[in-house]
């Protein structure tokens, strides 16, 4: 258990630090940034691959239904990812931090409406809350929260595929970066004939190390993320997973001075709110462990 708290913990710290990373290079165009990870995760898990000799997914990946529903998932860990690099680098790390603050509730609305799960009066009252934090901020900003939303549904979508897939965290990831590769690759290489490749004009070997440092960046919170998430209760890893965007928004506001406003704070507040609602539900409706005979 102590094992796997941590591991998760650590998973979570890794993930809330991240705008710390790409605020380090932010000098470089985020399409750019999106390229050089998805290059060098692949080689860095392909790296991991080779020395656990673990290749024998590969032949499920030729199934249609595998192929495709992964083929998906890539596409929409691409866009997370994406807009997750742009927000943090033009200033919006907090609302990038609210939009994994919703995620959890996203996930929820999406097992109701494409698996068909019942919902408990508790998670509707959550959901109905965060909603009207959402409704709150949209009309003080007068403009829709876009870069959470777009944040919380193109992860919680990820999540979603992920739920269901035929491979595990590592594999899986494996495979969506050799999906994206040809796209990665044919950009950096169309940026490289034209003398716009940022890792080749770049004068700082620094930039360039950080760039190369994505790969392991990526991976090891998931393999991290994965390793804990099979020794402790969901309940457990559900509350840690707040770790990240607290971390993400603290950095907003300490770091990066961004704006945060008191009608800011209302509708951040309600948000919070309908997590804990969300939060308490999961740990009073968690089992509770039969006592031991003597």
């Amino acid at each position: 258990m102590r094992t796997g708290i941590l591991s998760a913990a650590l998973a979570f710290l890794c993930w809330g630090l991240f705008p710390l990373y790409f605020h380090a290079i932010d000098a470089i165009p985020p399409l750019q940034i999106l390229a050089h990870r998805m290059l060098w995760s692949l080689l860095f898990l392909a790296i991991v691959l080779l020395v656990r000799r673990q290749w024998a997914w590969l032949h499920l990946v030729r199934q249609p239904r595998v192929f495709f529903s992964f083929v998906a998932s890539a596409l929409l860990l691409s866009i997370n990812w994406l807009i997750y690099i742009w927000a943090v680098n033009n200033g919006h790390v907090i609302e990038a931090s609210l939009g994994y603050f919703i995620n959890p509730l996203v996930n929820i609305m999406l097992g109701y409406v494409i698996l068909k799960e019942r919902l408990r009066p508790a998670q509707w009252m959550a959901i109905a809350v965060a909603a009207l934090g959402v409704a709150w901020l949209t009309w003080q900003a007068g403009t829709v929260p876009w870069i959470a939303l777009a944040l919380a549904a193109s992860f919680g979508g990820y999540g979603l595929l992920r739920k269901t897939a035929a491979l595990g965290a590592l594999e899986g990831l494996s495979f969506e970066t050799m999906v994206l590769f040809p796209l990665a690759a044919g950009y950096v290489g169309w940026l490289t004939a034209h003398g716009a490749n940022a890792f080749l004009t770049t004068p700082s070997d620094t930039t360039r190390l950080l760039l190369v440092m994505a790969g392991p960046i990526t991976a090891i919170p998931l393999l991290l993320f994965a390793s804990g998430a099979r020794r402790i209760p969901l309940s457990i890893l559900g509350l840690l997973q707040y770790m990240s965007p607290t971390l993400q928004f603290l950095l907003g506001v300490w770091i990066f001075h961004e704006a945060f406003s008191l009608d800011r704070l209302v509708g951040f507040a309600l948000i919070w709110t309908a997590l804990a609602l969300f939060a308490a539900e999961g740990l009073l409706r968690r089992p509770v462990p039969a006592p031991k005979q003597a």
